[in-house]
């Protein structure tokens, strides 16, 4: 056997193999992705005055407290045995209590299994409102009435509970705070 020719063989086979899983397969998927789910094939990326600030498929942490916490991030893959989740859900219920949340859901104490969850439980977000509230002056009326325009699911015949997804909800909290402190500065200049 010649190695030039077998060589030169090898390199047409990886071209030829290339052009159909790429070219052949891959783009047209591609393409009918973006005609059907645009937003979904492009990423489902949420945008903030033209700068892309994160994708509503991919959680992302939160450390102020001025926005709603997500899920914690870390090891999804540990067993209930491992001593090390223990450690782990320790040290994210003495984080909630130093934060005035005396029993957190356990959301708020376990990694989701992907590790990348961007949706937090209703529950778990309403423990956060007080705080959030008072951090942010509103009123837990208006964080309930963001909840509600927030939510998603269940979905139909899926037995998941209602979700918010943590980014889009924060991302409108800055919003609703921008207004809030609008008006109360019209108001403020009104009463002069």
């Amino acid at each position: 056997m010649d190695i030039p020719n077998a060589i030169l063989r090898a390199l047409r086979l990886t071209l030829a193999l290339w052009l159909i899983t790429v070219v052949v397969l891959t783009l047209p998927m591609l393409g009918l992705a973006r005609l059907v789910a645009p937003h979904q094939a492009a990423g489902s990326l949420l945008r903030l005055d033209g700068q892309v600030v994160g994708s509503s498929l991919i959680g992302q942490p939160f450390s102020s407290a001025r926005y709603l916490q997500s899920r914690p991030s870390g090891n999804p893959n540990l067993a209930p045995s491992n001593p090390a989740l223990v450690d782990q859900i320790g040290q994210n219920a003495r984080r909630w209590r130093s934060l005035g949340l005396q029993h957190p859901a356990p959301e708020l104490l376990e990694v989701s299994a992907s590790g990348v969850d961007p949706h937090l439980g209703l529950a778990a977000a309403r423990q956060q409102f007080p705080a959030l509230a008072k951090e942010r002056g509103l009123s837990i009326d208006q964080l309930e009435a963001l909840l509600r325009r927030h939510r998603q699911g269940p979905r139909s015949g899926a037995a998941i509970e209602p979700v918010v997804n943590v980014l889009a909800f924060n991302l409108d909290l800055d919003h609703l705070s921008r207004r809030q402190r609008v008006s109360q500065a019209g108001q403020a200049h009104q009463g002069r």
